[in-house]
């Protein structure tokens, strides 16, 4: 089935496979002839166990030994294996993680209901709403089977916010890929749109945002990222805890299959070598329709009253839900192994408990409740299976077929495992490479060169028009959208009744963060920061998605290190905790890393979704502003990369402080009804912010700059900017409060006619922007 099959303890017969689903039968502690697994193991001390072949280390296999005090049975291997994988237990990041515990719990809107340690981040929006979202990698599965990769990642994240109580409401998708016309690139990228459209499409949940960034440095490693958001009403909040002597755990959902056994645990805690993956195992395989029954069936639970603990089973499968329920609960808990509903008979016990199929809960049910939830589990015709329940004792006891195949302290192997402190080094070619400035770089000398840079730039990968793949999306399913791509912000409505909703983007600049870890993270922060508060919203929280090389590298944790510490410093400038989020390394072919890549999201509330600001303007005669300071400052820059190739120097400053203040003017400024447009001005700069408006109605504009100042002006990508149109009647009003905050406003023409126009310069009519802006993807992909 996959490189990570297991033999089967000595003497131990796999027996028949029978499923009861008989929801009053009690569990009780079965009786076994002869010498049980365990026993077996303690017996028989020196036989060879593949742990090697598991991603297990020499010292970690002692370890379990020693946790133990025996060898481990093969199926407590095998829960070890996957559990303690740097993708499930945050081993060599997990030193790092825990300074975002320095970070306030309050938002600026309120406290925070459930942060760092459960499935995803709950934090309260006003009017007895809460909302959770999550960001999470599905990396190294997209780029062995595109579709199904991709596809369960949305999954996986759906459950995630199922799981807190929840409904999922809006799910978004930031991705990167190697060069746009590589030949990997037309395998990867078509699968990956096709699995995030056609899972998130059949759940119907609209897809309101993300990032497309084409890199060569993520060839052989595209990043697929996904987030999910959901809302509840604050006494819906469930967490994951298994409490209560006798109370029943329910398995429910899907049956248990092969896809996936290992899967993501073990598959995104290894390197692809030169020639690809240096595992293979079974990528999960997803059926959004089961998962659609399943989110409602999980609604009618809740509604019901009738769950006291839940656990989605993504990453490890049965070895995480069980252990982890079990660890945050007050007590332990026994399974019977072989009650578990099976699509495949030939499973054994390690393989289902390291399988990662999909769409399976697992609920904690006090006995009295038990009827009742079986009865609307089968409304709607979701299969339910007791396989145990929680006990007085300290142990995770696993039977199957009569004999004890696990009996761990369940803290062991979800929580208490291997934590590395990892050797940090800054990177020797960090000198060379921040000295070699785009200040250097020819610049140019005529308003025909200026030209043919911006429509360069307009026509690059990363700037390129992404309706190719975001027209593959439902944006607009539920109804309750209010802005989406290519919006700065996703903006989706919470309450029909008052309108209120919340707006959500995800950024990263990976050339920055090449450049400068600390302060490109900073500016990741920022820029989703300023995307928010465009649309109008206030921003609250942040989850990241931490993505980088291996971890086994100093100079990679010394990137990791660094990026952390500039989130954790934007975000109490900002007073955004950081509710949760994942750790994706060893995203690095051979010794070639991928650029250092922590996406973040920021989650903003807005009162008032009618009130949200777009980012491109609809009308002539709208006076133009950019708001904030230019400087010369083209390092990392999108003219850097396209017109010359090059990449070097240090980042744009950031000016924390400032940025606020601009939030702040674009927030009120949107409750105020002043403003047609907002953009914020990031990759590309106001060149691109400009030619974006222009296209997006068909409405161009008439611009002009100081005397020499125009290729600063168009191409700089200083932080803390946004451009607005702002209508006659609101220009004082504008003014006066831009000025009462401190924020330059700076005015740089007015919308209208069918062209770009810059001074006596240059002009570009809109079509051909269009034309320019649209044809990369839709040359390469049709």
């Amino acid at each position: 089935m996959s490189d990570l099959s297991m033999t089967p303890e000595p003497g131990h017969e796999a027996g028949a496979r029978e499923h009861h689903t008989d929801s009053n039968q009690i569990i009780a502690a079965p009786q076994t002839d002869g010498l049980d697994t365990v026993t077996k193991a303690e017996a028989s001390p020196d036989v060879e166990q593949p742990w090697a072949e598991l991603g297990l280390k020499e010292d970690e296999y002692a370890r379990i030994r020693e946790i133990l005090g025996r060898r481990p049975t093969s199926a407590e291997l095998a829960m070890y294996s996957v559990m303690w994988s740097e993708h499930c237990s945050y081993k060599s990041s997990k030193v790092h993680l825990r300074r975002f515990g320095d970070l306030p719990s309050e938002t600026p809107r309120g406290k925070q209901l459930a942060g760092i340690g459960e499935n995803a981040g709950v934090i309260d929006i006003g009017q007895g709403w809460a909302v959770t979202f999550k960001v999470e990698s599905h990396n190294h599965p997209s780029y062995i089977e595109p579709y199904q990769g991709a596809a369960t990642g949305v999954g996986g994240i759906v459950r995630d916010i199922m799981a807190m109580g929840a409904r999922p409401i809006a799910v978004m998708d930031p991705l990167r890929f190697g060069a746009l016309d590589h030949p990997d690139t037309a395998r990867v990228l078509p699968g990956v749109v096709a699995g995030i459209g056609g899972y998130g499409n059949c759940l119907g949940l609209p897809n309101i945002g993300g990032e497309v960034v084409f890199d060569d440095c993520y060839q052989g490693n595209p990043l697929v990222n996904a987030l999910c958001v959901g809302k509840l009403r604050h006494e819906d909040l469930h967490l994951a805890k298994a409490a209560g002597k006798g109370n029943k755990v329910i398995l429910f959902g899907a049956k248990t299959g092969g896809d996936g056994i290992g899967g993501v645990s073990v598959l995104a805690s290894e390197t692809f070598d030169a020639e690809g993956p240096a595992k293979r195992p079974a990528v999960q395989v997803g059926d959004p329709f089961a998962e659609k029954v399943l989110i409602e069936c999980c609604l009618d639970l809740y509604a019901a009253g009738v769950v006291e603990g839940i656990q989605d089973l993504g990453g490890a499968g049965l070895s995480c839900a069980t252990s982890e329920l079990a660890s945050a609960g007050d007590g332990g808990m026994r399974i019977e192994l072989d009650r578990v509903p099976l699509r495949d008979s030939s499973l054994r016990a390690e393989e289902i408990l390291m399988s990662e199929s999909q769409e399976r809960m697992m609920a904690v049910v006090e006995p009295e409740k038990l009827d009742e939830f079986m009865a609307i589990a089968n409304k709607w015709d979701v299969e339910a299976t007791v396989l145990g329940e929680v006990t007085d004792g300290e142990h995770l006891v696993i039977t199957w077929h009569g004999e004890v195949v696990v009996d761990v302290p369940p803290r062991s192997v979800a929580h208490d495992g291997p934590v590395y402190e990892r050797p940090l080094a800054r990177p020797d070619y960090l000198d060379a490479l921040q000295s070699d400035s785009a200040s250097l770089l020819t610049r140019p000398s005529s308003g025909h060169e200026l030209r043919e840079q911006l429509l360069a730039v307009l026509g690059s990968p990363n700037i390129a028009d992404k309706s190719w793949i975001t027209d593959q999306y439902d944006r607009y399913v539920m109804g309750n959208t209010a802005l989406a791509m290519p919006d700065d912000a996703g903006v989706v409505r919470v309450d029909e009744g008052t309108g209120l909703g919340v707006a959500v983007s995800t950024d990263c600049n990976g050339r920055f963060t090449k450049l400068d870890p600390f302060i490109g993270s900073q500016h990741a922060v920022a820029e989703a920061y300023r995307n928010v508060a465009a649309t109008g919203a206030t921003p609250l929280a942040v989850s990241d998605c931490l993505n980088f090389g291996s971890p086994e590298d100093a100079g990679v944790m010394w990137q990791f290190s660094q990026a952390v510490d500039g989130i954790i410093e934007a975000c109490r400038s900002f007073g955004t905790p950081v509710t949760g989020g994942n750790v994706s390394f060893y995203n690095q072919t051979g010794d070639v890393a991928i650029h250092p890549t922590p996406v973040v999201a920021v989650l903003g509330v807005m009162d008032d979704v009618s009130k949200r600001t777009p980012s491109a303007w609809k009308d002539a005669g709208l006076a133009l502003y950019v708001l904030g300071e230019t400087r010369d400052e083209l390092n990392g820059s999108e003219w850097a990369c396209v017109v010359h190739g090059h990449l070097g120097g240090t980042p744009p400053q950031i000016h924390l402080d400032n940025e606020k203040a601009l939030a702040t003017v674009l927030i009120d400024g949107a409750r105020d009804g002043l403003f047609a447009s907002a953009h914020d001005l990031s990759s590309g700069g106001l060149a691109v912010a400009l030619a974006e408006g222009a296209v997006r109605h068909g409405v161009g504009a008439s611009v002009e700059f100081e005397q020499g100042n125009a290729f600063v002006s168009l191409f700089s990508e200083s932080a803390g900017r946004a451009l607005v149109a702002v209508a006659p009647e609101h220009v004082e009003a504008f003014e006066a409060m831009a000025g009462g905050h401190g924020v330059p406003a700076t005015k740089i023409g007015e919308t209208g006619g069918g062209a770009l126009a810059v001074g006596d310069l240059f002009s570009v009519p809109v079509a051909e922007l269009a034309e320019t802006h649209q044809a990369p993807l839709r040359k390469v992909f049709g």
